[in-house]
């Protein structure tokens, strides 16, 4: 997935474990997408007071680790799953991967997800602009969708393709709550005429195509918090970031992202303890600055740096089964619209 991890902040192994089995600890295997991030001592604090070593499996982004769990469901490859999003619930829940329901013990599960899975951050995918190549432009910034349209900001956008990006589809599937599915694809056809540019995923379009990165489109699709990223990893200290989020109408997504029991685990009582540590409050607090997601636990409190992020007070929305009945469908009519 890669969509929220800055450059000096990755740390990409596929499958890591991080302190020795001991005879008397249980392994407990938990499947994450590769944005997954927490400070190392926090997960040996885990293992130290459950008595359980934990073997990591990084399963790519986070649709690709759920086909791998679909594929693997006769004989699982993980007891717990971390990173299932809104967009993915309903494709989990169908094809029998999951626990139906997570006990009550395992402290409140989050209505937005069902009852399989726990919320544990959420986040918003919106547009991200690069300050100083907007000043340069001496244009103004587009206050709708439509405006993108417009000659003035021909060639300004970049986005993730939504068949092989996480951001990419949460931002098709905004447009088509925002517009309504006609409108959508009208928009996007009208932005491939525009000069938009498509690339395979996130960190190509805000590493390789973003003008604050050498590239040469003012727009990416992002996340709010990116900005406060920018200025968390900044080599020089930083007291204001060089790029925003852009929140128009129809362009920003809620994306929560849950934590889960496999279904068949054999350790469903350690299981229980990693969605509540998912859920206490130092994860709720590392997350932030590790994975540049909101704490889904109400009251906890935000790292400061996340001043330089603006949390959206609109978005889009749509209900999970809707999506996993029409999200293929869009994304293929997506494919049509925008690059046949």
């Amino acid at each position: 997935m890669n969509r929220r991890l800055f450059a000096l902040a990755a740390t990409a192994l596929a499958t890591a474990t991080l302190s020795p089995l001991t005879h008397a600890a249980t392994e407990l295997r938990v499947m994450v997408h590769s944005s997954f991030a927490l400070p190392k001592p926090l997960l040996a604090q885990f293992e130290a007071q459950n008595g359980v070593k934990l073997a990591i499996i990084k399963g790519g982004d986070a649709g690709e680790m759920l086909n791998k769990l679909i594929l693997t469901r006769a004989k699982p490859v993980a007891d717990v799953v971390y990173g299932i999003d809104n967009t993915l619930a309903s494709k989990a829940l169908a094809a029998g991967v999951l626990e139906a329901a997570l006990p009550q013990t395992a402290g409140a599960v989050d209505t937005q997800l069902g009852d399989a899975l726990a919320a544990v951050d959420y986040g918003f995918v919106t547009l991200n602009y690069d300050k100083a190549a907007v000043a340069k432009t001496g244009t103004p910034l587009p206050k709708t969708l439509q405006d993108l349209t417009l000659p003035a900001y021909k060639g300004w956008l970049v986005v993730p393709n939504p068949a092989t990006s996480s951001p990419g589809y949460a931002f098709l599937l905004a447009t088509v709550a925002g517009m309504g599915e006609e409108k959508a694809f009208a928009w996007w056809a009208q932005m491939r005429a525009n000069g938009l540019k498509v690339v395979k995923g996130w960190s190509e379009a805000y590493y390789t195509e973003f003008t604050r990165n050498q590239g040469s489109h003012t727009l990416v699709v992002s996340y709010a918090t990116s900005p406060a990223a920018e200025v968390f990893y900044a080599k020089d200290k930083l007291t204001e970031s060089p790029t925003a989020s852009l929140n128009l109408a129809g362009g920003v997504f809620r994306q929560v992202e849950g934590v889960a029991l496999i279904k068949g685990t054999a350790q469903k009582a350690a299981a229980l303890k990693f969605v509540d540590f998912m859920r206490s409050a130092p994860v709720q607090q590392a997350l932030q600055t590790e994975m540049w997601m909101y704490p889904a636990v109400a009251k906890t409190p935000l790292a400061p740096v996340m001043t330089h992020a603006v949390e959206p007070k609109a978005f889009e929305s749509l209900p999970t089964q809707v999506i996993a009945d029409q999200g293929a469908k869009w994304v293929a009519r997506w494919t049509q619209v925008v690059l046949k």
